[in-house]
């Protein structure tokens, strides 16, 4: 999605101010207050693209390596999951919002496709652009005068330049949760998801990224295995923090090692792995019971 974006003309006294403020505010609602929609939004399309590219079983980091019919299937996970998330029902479009037939649509790219049933109804627009991790959601009456004159081969047509002033915006070019693959090597990736056993992949996966804070979801996924957080923890001195510990890696986790986390100064999150360096960081991983 393009970082500079029209002012929205949608105020009062323009014809689109009483449906969207209705249905935006039923929006709001519905997710539990105002803030409360992007607080959820981006963190749900996260998931729904990481689900979908599963980088620890296919090695695929990016949305551009996705099939056609995958890239197709986010647009309608999109749809169902924000659909649940905001209890919204069904009805002869995606949903029914404040009494009206509302389409949801969502995009990877620059522009949404507005199908012929859905003009001259509101629309939710959903966007997230991988690259420089920012996403958008708002609202649009899509009016035929709002999009352009030419459809594609399905007869969907986009929004016009001119068409995008008349979106009103939840929230645009807001923060949204890189892709976790992305932001390390190829070459770290590689070792990553090359390991013949969840324990294998887990403990390549600390000893690559240090001082990074990992989600559950991200050590679920590499583990590929039910018991993955008693494979995590010692068990009997076969788990990955000791295996990693006898290689003089801590593995911490966010709930059980925050004093030694603050001490070392590292970021919080659900695990993050630090390897000792000073004699001070030493100490203090001593003190705090590990054996390194």
């Amino acid at each position: 999605m393009r970082a500079n974006l029209p002012a929205s003309l949608v105020a009062p006294g323009h014809p689109d101010f009483a449906v969207s403020s209705a249905i935006l505010a039923e929006l709001d609602q519905r997710a539990g207050g105002a803030g409360k929609l992007a607080q959820e939004v981006p963190a749900l399309l996260r998931e729904v693209v990481d689900d979908v590219i599963q980088t620890p079983r296919t090695g695929r980091r990016s949305y551009d390596e996705l099939e056609k019919t995958e890239k197709t299937y986010i647009g309608t996970r999109v749809e169902i999951m924000l659909r649940s998330l905001l209890s919204l029902p069904r009805g002869r479009l995606d949903a029914v919002v404040a009494g009206h037939d509302t389409d949801i649509k969502h995009t990877m790219g620059n522009n949404w496709m507005i199908p012929g049933e859905a003009i001259g109804q509101p629309c939710i627009l959903v966007a997230a652009d991988e690259v420089r991790a920012r996403s958008y959601l708002g609202l649009i009456v899509a009016r035929p005068e709002y999009l352009t004159a030419s459809a594609n081969r399905d007869a969907k047509k986009s929004i016009s330049a001119a068409g995008f002033a008349h979106i009103c915006w939840v929230f645009s070019d807001y923060p949204y949760p890189p892709n976790f693959w992305r932001t390390i090597p190829a070459e770290s990736v590689e070792r990553i998801v090359s390991g013949r056993t969840g324990n294998e992949r887990v403990m390549a996966l600390f000893r690559e990224v240090q001082g990074i804070p990992v989600t559950r979801e991200t050590v679920e996924g590499v583990a590929r295995q039910k018991d993955f957080m008693r494979r995590i923890r010692a068990d009997g001195g076969r788990g990955t923090r000791d295996l990693l510990a006898a290689e003089g890696i801590l593995l911490l986790s966010g709930k059980y090692d925050g004093p030694l986390i603050r001490a070392l100064s590292l970021p919080t999150g659900d695990f993050v792995a630090h390897t000792p360096t000073t004699n001070e960081e030493l100490a203090a991983a001593r003190a705090a019971g590990w054996k390194i």
